[in-house]
């Protein structure tokens, strides 16, 4: 049995890409000090692959800022405004790259930033490609091809990573009157020079990744496939074609899939349960291989290599089994246990990132090709890990959770009703304003929670000089003119890892570190155990700030859905179990608030569409049917005349409005300027009963938008809302 990776992470074991961007965006490194820092964790990921002995090594997964932004830069989908840029003196196609990626002011023009959505069920963020009706689709970049000569270079003959025509047309957005697949023809040719070009340069491999054909499927998009590859695989030449998809199975399509000309078809089975009943029912082709994805690629708990073993013995029964893999890239975990030095050894071993993942794959290679695979050292270590009993259960939560009725997520009255009491309470103008929630975390704000951390100064201490930065911020807004005002957040370090800190159940890391999108990384913290709240969290802040101030301060809190989501899930009980855990904790500080006098509190659910399933027809029997009640169950026992906030981002919310509606909060901010304020139709047309505030200041972007853009957009807002 042979050993794939279906991708590596690309930020770097100590976020060494991200420094080095975030230095280049500086001018503090040149271009050519940005290539070799590429240069060394492109050879270091393939050396940590050989290492552990893996068969297929991937190439083409690395990238500066996202893979669908390099697919689109690749094939020439650059919208006009970015090409203009580099007419000046000193703008190359990078200093492009990364104005398409992040937005651009400067001598050489002014540009907004594409557009930024998450990436399937992920917390990673692509950016989205902007393609115009008279954009040339061609070949513009060898990339692919460089990147698979590296690799050789550093002694790993690659498969080649890609994404596939099908996907990259489908997040493709259309800017003028033709749709996405009447270009398909050029894209195809695209793609056939490119297969020339690498079998030139020796590839044997090409792992074409279209995971968009897990979503749900219309005729018309498996005649479009279908059509698309019966030309494609003609030009492959001597190239063997592995199709690639992960987070879901292929239902829809899977006849199709086996008869056509690959090689062989990567599958998910970790996420696609019904992939192996598929291969049951259906069969799967004598002259194709299956890569089989077993190895979890989006969370951090150790494989069990009996249940593996099992599943891979039965998918051998039906079909030719080339390898097991992971079932996605392993962007999606962080790097290495290695730097976790202060988790304790018995909770250490219950992980497996994404270094360890390459010996569990290695090691499950054994086990499954083994008779005596019991004898097996590793699979004995392994089985009496999975034998011990979890100590992770606190009763007391469970029955909580097990006493929750219909009433504890219903809040009376309705929502008008509401409206009339809180516009009385509040008295806000007839267009107010406020922020999202956390001002910058400056230099001056880490240095004093590091101060704390490396016991420099006092609890004490380090209180004082939050409160001091509360009372600058407070100020800075009545001075703005702002209504709604919030008191910054100095006290946090991010709004997932913050609320975990202070509740029972989690564990945190120091350097497990996972892309999120560009330079922007996060830490997520692991569910562990039964969470609850252990103590008072943000009163004494929230508090202190409203004492300040005769206008309302919102108390800022993180949704049950979103600390879930932002979080690495346990595997030993339901993703519902767990959110309804968390929303009792999160209800008791929300409580907590009111009845300090805290009259707006914004519980954020950033991440709500997050884990949604990529299938309509699932939605509703395993996501929406908690993920809703679970926000409900925050604050249905608030007073009327409290006003509940939540805020969304970077997210298509179109096809689940009305299930935002549902979440019966009384105001949802939501981003709006990166995706030209396309939600406002999605609104205007379902009838949307909560009051919204549609931001209109990207700040993922270093751009400033004019005063005159931000006028424009609130008179669009107006003229729908």
């Amino acid at each position: 049995m042979r050993t794939a990776v279906t991708g590596f992470p690309r930020i770097g074991k100590l976020r060494e890409l991200k420094f080095a961007l975030e230095k280049y965006f500086r001018g503090e490194i040149d271009r050519k000090d940005l290539e070799k820092v590429a240069d060394i964790l492109k050879a270091e990921h393939i050396r940590f692959q050989q290492e552990a002995g893996i068969d297929f090594i991937s190439s083409n997964d690395f990238s500066y800022y996202d893979i669908l932004l390099d697919t689109a830069c690749l094939f020439n989908v650059v919208p006009k405004r970015y090409k203009a840029l580099t007419e000046n003196d000193g703008f190359d196609e990078l200093d492009m790259y990364f104005a398409m990626a992040r937005g651009y002011q400067g001598e050489a023009g002014d540009v907004s930033a594409l557009a930024m959505k998450k990436w399937f069920n992920t917390n990673y963020h692509y950016i989205v490609p902007e393609l115009e009706d008279d954009c040339e689709i061609k070949l513009a970049s060898d990339k692919p091809v460089n990147e698979y000569l590296e690799a050789k270079k550093n002694g790993a003959d690659t498969k080649v990573n890609l994404i596939g025509p099908f996907t990259f047309l489908k997040f493709v957005r259309t800017t003028g009157k033709r749709r996405a697949f009447e270009q398909k023809g050029a894209l195809i040719s695209a793609y056939k020079e490119l297969f020339g070009k690498l079998c030139e340069a020796g590839a044997e491999y090409l792992q074409i990744e279209e995971p968009y054909l897990v979503r749900d499927l219309t005729d018309d998009d498996k005649n479009i496939f279908v059509n698309i590859y019966r030309e494609l695989l003609e030009g492959r030449q001597s190239l063997k074609i592995i199709l690639s998809t992960y987070f879901g199975d292929v239902r829809d399509i899977y006849k199709e899939l086996i008869s056509l000309d690959f090689y062989g078809l990567s599958l998910d089975f970790c996420e696609g349960s019904r992939n192996a009943e598929l291969i049951r029912d259906f069969g799967f082709p004598s002259d194709k291989k299956l890569f089989a994805g077993v190895v979890n690629g989006k969370n951090i708990w150790k494989s069990d290599y009996k249940k593996i073993r099992g599943l891979v013995n039965r998918l051998k029964e039906a079909a030719d089994v080339e390898a097991i893999t992971t079932s996605c890239s392993l962007l999606h975990v962080p790097y290495s246990l290695e730097n976790e030095k202060e988790l304790s050894d018995e909770v250490k071993e219950s992980f497996s990132f994404a270094i360890e993942k390459l010996t569990e794959l290695k090691e499950l290679a054994a086990i499954v090709d083994d008779e005596g695979f019991e004898k097996d050292p590793a699979y004995a270590k392994n089985r009496a890990f999975f034998d011990k009993l979890s100590n992770r259960v606190n009763e007391g939560v469970r029955a909580n959770v097990n006493a929750l009725t219909e009433d504890d997520m219903t809040r009376l009255p309705e929502r008008a009703g509401r409206k009339v009491i809180q516009e009385k309470v509040l008295g806000l103008p007839l267009l107010p304003t406020t922020t999202i929630g956390s001002f910058p975390q400056t230099a001056e704000v880490k240095a004093n929670r590091a101060a704390l951390k490396k016991g420099d100064i006092s609890e004490d201490e380090y209180n004082d000089k939050v409160f001091s930065l509360i009372r600058g911020c407070v100020k800075l807004q009545e001075e703005l003119g702002l209504d709604v005002l919030v008191h910054g957040e100095f006290e946090r370090n991010d709004m997932v890892e913050f609320f975990g800190e202070n509740l029972e159940g989690f564990v945190f890391t120091k350097r497990a570190w996972v892309q999120s999108y560009g330079t922007r990384c996060v830490k997520p913290p692991i569910i562990y155990g039964d969470v609850s709240r252990k103590k008072s969290i943000t009163a004494e802040y929230i508090t202190f700030a409203q004492s300040l101030t005769k206008k309302p301060v919102k108390g800022m809190l993180t949704g049950p859905v979103t600390i879930l989501n932002w979080s690495f899930p346990r595997e030993d009980i339901s993703l519902r179990e767990s959110a309804y855990q968390i929303a009792l904790a999160i209800r008791d500080e929300v409580l907590e608030l009111e009845a300090a006098g805290v009259k707006v509190i914004q519980i954020d659910e950033a991440a709500l569409r997050e884990k949604l399933p990529l299938r309509e027809s699932d939605r509703y029997s395993g996501y929406l049917d908690w993920a809703i009640p679970a926000f409900r169950i925050c604050h249905a026992k608030v007073r009327p005349e409290t006003q509940i906030h939540t805020h969304m981002c970077y997210s298509e919310f179109n096809e689940i409005i009305r299930d935002i509606d549902d979440m019966d909060a009384d105001v949802i901010s939501f981003e709006a300027s990166r995706s030209d304020l396309g939600i406002l139709d999605a609104l205007e047309e379902s009838g949307f009963e909560t009051q919204v505030g549609p931001g209109v200041y990207d700040i993922h972007s270093p751009r400033v938008p004019s005063t005159e853009e931000i006028k424009e957009a609130l008179e669009k807002m107006l003229s729908k809302l």
